[in-house]
Parts: structure tokens; sequence; C-alpha cells
């Protein structure tokens, strides 16, 4: 990483800035849910006064709940301790222009405490940690995430005046791979895809969904920690783009009963030469790094499942026969299992199925490389693949709501090796809050089936 040329440099920054084509400088991090955070600078002040030395945040945004409530429970931050400043430091190897937003730059921070310390609980310094411990072994991991989201005709503020209900979908039916389908809204899903590309992301496709409206956009594999940046960078712009045509998008896990967003994600090994080093002579093609990788993705599934499944309306997907998963389970190019291996030789790999269009990216990476060393370094043995549906097979169940998920997170012997007490109790607490405030709501589901009729 620290050689790689970013998609934009500093002198060439400086040049932009100084014939006036960049004015403004986007500095921001990934918070618990993965969305961006942080300041605009105007962009002279950005290169004299942030570029080496940073900016500070309130280390409230690692301690609130979605709607940027200030709750209880967090260590690291709360009234008691004053809701004091963590420093933001620019990450200059993600450099980049943000075309959707005329005359912008952006760049990830890292969030480090005053005393120069990382602060450990947030996403891309606990993905930072897992990437540390994989390069002990020699190995670098390379990541590719595929997210689904659906588009509606009405803007965002029509949606919220609306209560999200009866919204237009921009496809009627399913059109999954339909050129026709995706020809519709092809200007929208050209914009996203060129602009991405202008922001150094490699674009692959566009494809259409199952779920009236629904597509995705995928882009090549990279880096495990690069790939992460950019999926927020593309979920952040998409949105921006989305609402500049006039249009909204989600990629809630669950929209409604029908398929919801997935967001698949695929990893691979390389070791210092740039071999893929899951591949090999054993069955399937796989080597014995392969083999105890995706053992511990197995043995560790369930008690990471809250940074797979991070929300309450993320465990709605886990339905039978909807191409989501319900079972701990592995096979070749199977796609009822959670774990689908796929590929040959240089680009043999796996396949998480859990995560949805909802999923932290870096919390998400970091449980894989997690589970994958406790696999390695406990040499555990892979079982014989799923060969049918893994739905009506005899399988462990991947948990069914965000309480049992914490709950396995809190008490798991392997999430606390390998991220420690602090991270554990810190997305505990997460967790908790998201349960408390839907415990306490009424929902509409609740309004229909009692209002007259009970």
């Amino acid at each position: 990483m620290a050689d790689r040329k970013p998609p934009l440099g500093v002198e060439e920054l400086r040049t932009l800035v100084a014939n006036g084509e960049i004015d403004t400088v986007v500095l921001a991090f990934p918070d618990m849910q993965g969305r961006l955070q942080g300041k605009r600078f105007a962009a002279p002040f950005f290169l004299d006064d942030v570029l080496h030395h940073g900016t500070e945040g309130c280390n409230y945004l690692l301690a609130v709940d979605v709607e940027l409530n200030t709750v209880d429970g967090y260590d690291m931050s709360s009234w008691a301790k004053g809701y004091g400043d963590f420093a933001m430091r620019p990450d200059l190897t993600t450099l980049r222009r943000l075309p959707w937003n005329e005359g912008t730059a952006m760049l990830v921070a890292d969030l480090h405490w005053n005393d120069g310390t990382p602060v450990v609980a947030a996403p891309r310094q606990i993905l930072r940690r897992q990437l540390e411990r994989l390069a002990g072994h020699g190995f670098t991991a390379h990541v590719g995430t595929e997210l689904e989201f659906i588009v509606f005709k009405d803007t965002y503020e029509q949606a919220w005046n609306a209560d999200y209900r009866d919204l237009t979908p921009a496809n009627q039916y399913n059109i999954d791979y339909s050129i026709l389908g995706t020809g519709r809204i092809e200007p929208l899903l050209r914009r996203i895809r060129n602009e991405m590309a202008t922001a150094g992301l490699t674009v692959e496709s566009a494809k259409g969904e199952c779920n009236p409206g629904q597509h995705e956009i995928a882009f090549k594999y990279d880096e495990a920690l690069v790939t992460c940046d950019q999926h927020a960078i593309y979920k952040t712009g998409a949105k921006e783009i989305a609402a500049q045509e006039g249009v909204s998008l989600t990629f809630m896990a669950k929209y409604n009963e029908r398929e919801g967003n997935s967001c698949h994600i695929h990893l691979s090994l390389q070791d210092e030469d740039g071999r893929n080093v899951m591949a090999g002579d054993g069955p399937g093609g796989m080597s014995p790094v392969m083999r105890h990788f995706l053992a511990g993705q197995l043995a560790a599934l369930r008690d990471f499942s809250l940074l797979y499944a991070p929300n309450i309306n993320s465990y709605k997907r886990f339905q039978p026969g909807s191409f989501a998963p319900t079972a701990v389970a592995w096979g070749y190019d199977n796609r009822t299992c959670s774990l689908r291996v796929v590929g040959h030789d240089r680009s043999l790999r796996f396949e998480n199925r859990l995560p949805g269009g909802d999923v932290n990216p870096y919390l998400a990476v970091a449980g894989l490389v997690a589970a994958g060393l406790y696999g390695i370094e406990q040499q555990l043995e892979l079982p014989e693949p799923c060969e049918g549906n893994a739905y009506t097979a005899d399988y462990a169940h991947v948990p069914t709501t965000l309480r049992e998920a914490a709950e396995l997170w809190e008490n798991s012997p392997i999430a606390k090796a390998a991220f420690g007490d602090e991270v554990v109790a810190h997305y505990r607490n997460m967790a908790r809050v998201e349960l408390e405030a839907f415990d306490a709501a009424v929902t509409d589901w609740e309004l229909r089936r009692s209002f007259e009729r009970l």
C-alpha cells in the first residue's frame, strides 16, 4: 500500500487547485455503518494546513446511532468524557477526484487519538489490524464486493415525505440480466459507471436483478483496504448521482418481501510474489492454506454474523429459496450455501454470501480475514462440500435475528482473541442500541393488524 500510486497525486492536486479546476477537498472516514463522515475544505487551506497535519472531528461520530443521536454504553465517547475530538489523518493513497461534485477531490482518513495512538474501534483500523496479522503469515487479501441496489423514480425527499411507501420502482418487473431492463435507466447507470471510473475505480459491468428496479454495478477486485475504501466512495457517490438525477436508490438489505439487496464478498490470498496461495493440488484444486482458511470461515460464521449482517433489517434476507443463505455450509459454485467456492487456478477464491447491501465492508472483510486466520492457526479441517440444496440439508443455521447474532458475538472467544475486548464491546453496544430502538417502535405491520381487528 505504501508504494501504491493514488488515483490523483498531491502535486497534480496542487496544479489543479492553482488553475482553478479543484476548489474543494473532502476528508472523510468510515463510521460504524460504513458511511463517510468528515469535512469539506477550501482547497488552498487543505493544501496549506490539513494535508500534512490532518484535522479533528468529534469522537461521538463513533458512538451514536444511525440517526446520529447520542447514546450511552460506549467507552470511548460519552457525556461523562466530554465528547472530545479525535484526529483525522489523510491517507494520501486514497486521493482522487469526485467528478459528480464539481471542482472536488477527496481523501479517506485514518482516526487517531491526540497522543497518536489509533482509534482501535474505528472500522478502518479494525481492518488494518487484521491485514497486519495476515501479512505476518506472508499473505495479502484481495477482495471484490458486489453491491445491489433498488432504484426508484421518486426523489429522496419525496420518498421521505411518503414514509417510503408506494414508491415507483424504475422497472416494473424482474429484469435479471435483461438488456432491455437496464436500458430503461441506462442514463443513470452510465453516469455512475463513468464517473466512478474517473474517480479511480475499475468498472466491470452493470446488470439487472430480480426485484423491480433492482440493479448491480460491479467493480474489479483489489487489495482489501482499497476495495473497502472504493466500496464506501461508490455507495456515497451513487446516492449523490441519483439525487442529482431526480431519483433515489437504496442499498438496504431487505426493502420489501421480495429479493433483498445482497453484497456478496469474494476473497483470495496472494503471497509476496503475487501467486494465488489458495490454488493447489488438493480436492477442487485447493491448497492446504485455502482448506484451512475456508474451514475457519465455517467455524466463525455464526460468531461473526454481526459483522456481516449488522442491522435489524439484515436478517430479513435470510429466507429459504431466496438466494440469501440460511445454512452454515460451503460448496463448489453452489448458491444455496453461505460460502461458495468459485474460479480455478489463479482465479480460485471463495464468496461469502451473507452480507447485504447495508454491510460495513471494513468490518465484514476484517471478519473474513480473522476467521481465515483462525482456521490457519488452528489447522482446522474442512468438511465435505454441500452438493445439493443447503436450504433443506441438515446444517447449522445462520442467526435469524440481530439479537441472536449480538449474543454470539459478545460471547465468542474467537472474536475476543482476534479483535480484543474493546472492539467486541463497542460493536455489541451498537447492536444493543439498535435493538432497544426497534423494540420501542410501533410498526406499520402492528397498526394494520391491530387498529381495528384486535
